[in-house]
């Protein structure tokens, strides 16, 4: 199944407490069991005013469908076409 990105400008959201998160969770995970389809939150990352995601789902658009229905943002949608870190180098 195709990861994407999702980048969501939240203001304010590196100051949001444990049960923000908690509560932004459970809205999430929800919304995830009531879509009928395969998809799956893999990690997010707080980032000063945004939230950076990664998803995986079988087209953007249910990444947007995720985004509306659970009430988030989703400024920015990108397809994740190839992972690299130290382990990529050639040895």
């Amino acid at each position: 199944m195709p990861k994407f990105i999702i980048e969501r400008n939240i203001p304010g959201a590196s100051g949001f407490s444990p049960q923000q998160l908690s509560e932004i969770a459970a809205r999430s995970n929800a919304v995830v069991a009531g879509l009928g389809e395969p998809y799956v939150w893999d990690m997010s990352y707080v980032a000063g005013d945004r939230i950076y995601c990664i998803h995986e789902a079988e087209s953007a658009e249910a990444i947007y469908r995720h985004a509306r229905e659970g009430g988030f943002p989703a400024d920015k949608v990108t397809k994740i076409v190839a992972v690299i870190g130290p382990q990529t180098e050639d040895t």
